[in-house]
């Protein structure tokens, strides 16, 4: 029996995982978050249950290592941002004690969640919109309006504005690390691209979000779209992708898919992949344990609506505060 233990299941990442990897007869999954009242923990038995620091917590690593160590986690999903660079930088630790992450390298995660770097490293691989650090002589001038400015690093929407002039540009304050973007008109796609521990290619699923709420896509689409595919395929090789990673993009006004961002981990509209017949967390476990799993999977074309479901249980099976 494998053992398997995802961080982050108050999120919707997190979430998608345990449920995914929960269907398998030969896994026990564990769930854990900073949060008791994290949903998803209590879709796992109660010995299954944990709570961990919050990611930047000094001790997080600590205590998740130790975690893996004393119950014997044979592979660690996590799910949240913060917590991958983190996690990534003691892979061989954990390995050493019998733990295989399921995540992107090291190198990988530090180009995909630092905008620019991702700009710069992908630009001469698929279409990238203008992309310049707030502050810079390159950023000054020549823009067509109007035009974003967003966070370097950061995930999601948090931060992201559209500047109309360049008056307006001018007055936007560089006390933090800002990027002014070319703001393309067409419409966006999130892809979600699965890779082998070799870096090949060996799905990406392109959806469209219909519907958001609170940065969330509550309903949505796969679209069978080759130039979609490609953009993001080639995205994720040039950034050396293994295992899954959402790969961002928006048509310019030629209609060429371009480049907005890269979020490394599994993505909270993973449902929706898995249902169109790609089932990327138990895939990505296979591939991380060594066993063979398909040079290609393909899907089909589905829909999806969400809606909130409720988990009642005994309140004595509350984890403690």
């Amino acid at each position: 029996m494998t053992r398997v233990l995802v961080t982050g299941a108050g999120g919707p990442a997190g979430v998608a995982v345990i449920r995914s990897l929960a269907r398998r007869d030969d896994v026990e999954v564990f769930a854990a978050d900073m949060d008791r009242w994290a949903s998803a923990i209590y879709l796992v038995p109660p010995e299954r249950r944990r709570l961990v620091p919050a990611g930047r917590a000094d001790d997080f690593v600590d205590v998740v290592a130790a975690m893996c160590r004393d119950d014997a986690i044979d592979v660690l999903f996590p799910t949240v941002d913060v917590e991958l660079p983190r996690l990534a930088a003691q892979r061989e630790r954990l390995a050493e004690a019998g733990t295989r992450l399921a995540s992107p390298e090291l190198r990988t995660l530090e180009t995909a969640l630092d905008k620019l770097t991702l700009a710069r490293a992908c630009e001469r691989t698929v279409r990238v919109p203008r992309t310049e650090l707030l502050g810079t002589p390159q950023a000054v001038s020549g823009w067509d309006f109007p035009v974003i400015v967003k966070p370097r690093r950061g995930a999601g929407s948090r931060g992201v504005r559209v500047v109309m002039t360049q008056v307006e540009l001018d007055a936007v304050h560089d006390d933090e690390d800002l990027l002014v973007q070319e703001l393309l008109p067409g419409d966006e796609f999130s892809v979600d691209v699965l890779a082998n521990l070799d870096g090949d290619v060996v799905a990406a699923v392109p959806r469209a979000r219909l519907r958001v709420d609170s940065g969330v896509a509550v309903a949505g689409v796969t679209v069978h779209d080759e130039g979609l595919i490609e953009a993001a395929s080639a995205v994720a090789r040039a950034i050396g992708l293994t295992t899954v990673a959402n790969v961002q993009l928006k048509r310019d006004a030629a209609g060429e898919p371009a480049l907005l961002e890269v979020n490394p981990r599994f993505p909270g509209a993973m449902p929706l992949t898995i249902a169109s017949g790609v089932d990327m967390p138990s895939l990505t476990l296979d591939a991380v344990l060594g066993r063979p799993i398909p040079a290609r999977v393909d899907f089909r074309e589905i829909a999806n609506v969400r809606y909130l479901e409720d988990v009642f249980l005994p309140v004595d099976e509350i984890l403690p505060g």
